[in-house]
């Protein structure tokens, strides 16, 4: 995720990164300006069409298209960060639910059985770090944050199967065994309740949101707009801007494309992309705090 300034303007009109449009557009800017350029050209000086007005009722049918692509771009943009920021509310209920958990554990282990402390402040933010990798869809390993300690509480985890469910049913059972134990009593197992069913909760929400793209007809349907609207539009408006229109349709190119890589880029906010929700962090800030919490 891109960290900036929002009030510094000069700063962000002038700077380029990797996630710029504008850098993944430029080959096919090129490709639209000589488009632009050689029907212009054929209509001005080859054919010499600039007296049949016929061609110019062209602008109508574009100036009608052009309000209906605006309204499907504002509805496809806006679908898109609605997912992103489901994601980014889901990640900080995550954090607040693992902190209240630890926060909770804090108080009802006591402080002579260290064994407890040390597996909650490991499979807690294992969890974490566990969502992040399956929803990057990496191979989750057994030594999550290379400590030879996590492996003793992970050693018998299945890496063919869903590694937050086993690590929560681990939390589960370890929750279990305290009770078991008579270590903290049955009220007080509902008392925590709240806290472990939020752990699947997020993860399930997280797996909606990451496996249930937008419907692919659609997406097909806005992309095949915008093609069609741009190969088209130097043949309306050329009589009105001359060659002018060259460097007119290179600009809506880059808008409308831009919306729709934008949209593309953040309706997947579990990706590795450079907006993309920063779950890795997020799930390193779990681990600290956790750690911090059940400090022995």
């Amino acid at each position: 995720m891109i960290y900036y300034n929002p009030k510094d303007w000069f700063f962000t009109l002038f700077r380029l990164h990797k996630s710029d449009t504008f850098r993944k557009l430029f080959p096919m800017m090129i490709a639209i300006g000589l488009y632009s350029g050689g029907i212009a050209w054929l209509e001005l000086e080859y054919w010499q069409l600039s007296e049949k007005n016929s061609v110019r009722n062209l602008t109508i049918l574009h100036t009608l298209l052009g309000f209906a692509i605006s309204m499907l771009l504002v509805f496809r943009t806006n679908t898109a960060y609605d997912r992103w920021w489901e994601g980014r509310k889901l990640w900080g209920s995550l954090v607040n639910n693992t902190r209240n958990l630890a926060m909770k554990l804090h108080q009802l282990l006591p402080a002579e059985q260290p064994d407890d402390r040390a597996a909650f402040r490991k499979l807690i933010p294992a969890f974490a770090r566990a969502l992040h990798l399956h929803l990057r869809k990496e191979s989750t390993q057994k030594e999550l944050f290379e400590s030879s300690e996590l492996n003793a509480y992970l050693e018998n985890l299945d890496p063919h199967q869903h590694i937050p469910n086993q690590i929560a049913s681990l939390i589960y059972q370890r929750i279990g065994l305290l009770q078991h134990r008579g270590t903290i009593s049955a009220e007080q197992l509902l008392y925590l309740n709240s806290e472990l069913q939020s752990l699947s909760d997020v993860c399930g929400a997280c797996e909606r949101i990451k496996n249930t793209p937008i419907p692919f007809s659609y997406n097909v349907f806005i992309k095949k707009f915008i093609f069609i609207y741009i190969m088209t539009l130097p043949i309306g408006f050329v009589f009105q801007l001359g060659y002018w229109v060259i460097p007119i349709v290179i600009f809506v190119f880059y808008v409308l494309a831009s919306l729709e890589l934008i949209a593309e880029e953040i309706e997947d906010p579990f990706g590795g992309d450079a907006n993309d929700i920063p779950t890795e962090l997020i799930a390193s800030n779990i681990l600290k705090h956790t750690q911090e919490i059940l400090k022995p």
